[in-house]
């Protein structure tokens, strides 16, 4: 790239000349308030890519038990529930040849790991709050007439998944940088990897041009269709077929009352994860609220039961959240997860191995009842 202006046509010919970005926190304002300057490709049904800004500078836990460890600059979503996470570097920042990278493939594992639907969820409705923004019409660019539940869930799964855009954006791309973005997106089947180089030029009365260009399409494109996962829900067959292959007569059992019930008392909705899973949504209070999520692991001895308490939270209140907490069955691994939620204000998903659960008599009754207890706006006995 030379430092040649560009011009401007108007009543007379106006040079506008290449100027840097003069803080880091100007060049990410500019990018939360104009997200349309990284809006390339297109979604799943062929409409135009538009980003909405969940939250600046997002905080990426590397625990459930710890908070932000890391902050990441900018995350988007699109209409698809497909998130971006934006990483902005200026050219004058040594760290945007190669310390970037493993920056941001941290923050991709961590919050593929340990960002919940609600934690996404209420992310973006602040972000809404602090911008003056009235959420229905937040809502209604973004989803149209769909549910703001689902959609938030289809982001979760999608980044247990590793369906996710990382973006590195910076006033210019290095030769480096660009060989890791586009060796990358060729490696990765289920992430999009991008440098996008926002070129700013500025003239008199204020006036400015931004010019971007994007590193790392042709990469996208040359993935082979059949290597990149569609997001397939998991079904009920396939969950009945992995319990089968259980060698544990009780985990059989335990995981196949579990869908039974779900089945028949709530809306089970199966995971989009590389692992079988399944959560399952209860009507409470007239919202339908995501309780519980059971996940079937390649390695039988890490299937569990987790708990969405950052969802019920949301929906239901603390107070709620804290009874169902007490109600449930004090099992050896979850009774002390379970401790721990006051001081995550019930933020989290605790989980419980099915191996604990069988071991432990009667706890699969007291979680049915529990779960009861929920959805009844009771306090059930464990």
């Amino acid at each position: 790239m030379t430092d040649q202006p560009v011009f401007f046509l108007g009543e007379e010919l106006q040079a506008l000349e290449l100027a840097g970005f003069e803080t880091e926190e100007e060049f990410q304002e500019l990018l939360a308030r104009h997200p349309r300057v990284l809006d390339f490709g297109s979604l799943a049904d062929g409409r135009p890519l538009r980003l909405t800004l969940v939250a600046r500078e997002m905080g990426v836990p590397t625990s459930t038990e710890s908070g932000p460890a890391y902050w990441l600059d900018h995350l988007f979503v699109d209409a698809d529930g497909v998130p971006t996470l934006v990483e902005v570097k200026r050219a004058t920042d040594t760290r945007i040849r190669r310390e970037v990278v493993g920056q941001m493939l941290d923050y991709a594992a961590n919050a593929a790991r340990y960002w919940p639907a609600a934690l996404l969820r209420r992310s973006f409705e602040d972000t809404c709050a602090k911008d003056g923004r009235p959420l229905e019409e937040a809502y209604g660019e973004l989803l149209g007439e769909g549910s703001a539940d689902g959609f938030w869930l289809t982001v979760e799964e999608r980044l247990a998944a590793g369906q996710m855009r990382l973006l590195f954006v910076a006033d210019r791309i290095p030769l480096e940088l660009r060989a890791i973005v586009e060796f990358l997106n060729r490696q990765m089947r289920q992430t999009d990897v991008y440098a996008v180089e926002l070129t700013q030029y500025r003239g008199g009365e204020g006036l400015r041009v931004l010019v971007p260009r994007v590193h790392g399409e042709v990469a996208t494109v040359a993935k082979s269709p059949s290597g990149r996962r569609t997001a397939q829900r998991t079904t009920r067959a396939e969950m009945d077929a992995a319990i089968r292959s259980r060698p544990d007569p009780e985990v059989r059992r335990i995981a196949t009352v579990l869908l039974d019930r779900a089945a028949a008392d709530g809306r089970p909705e199966g995971g989009t994860a590389k692992y079988r899973s399944m959560s399952v949504h209860y009507l409470v209070s007239g919202r339908q609220v995501p309780v519980w999520t059971l996940s079937l692991q390649d390695d039988p001895v890490c299937d569990d039961l987790s708990f969405a308490f950052g969802s019920i939270t949301h929906h239901l209140g603390r107070e709620r959240a804290a009874a169902f907490a007490a109600s449930l069955p004090a099992v050896p691994g979850l009774a002390e997860r379970l401790e721990a939620l006051p001081a995550k204000e019930y933020n989290a998903w605790p989980s419980v191995s099915l191996t604990a659960l069988a071991a432990e008599p009667g706890a699969l009754e007291g979680v049915l009842s529990a779960i009861r207890g929920l959805v009844d706006g009771r306090e059930a006995s464990a």
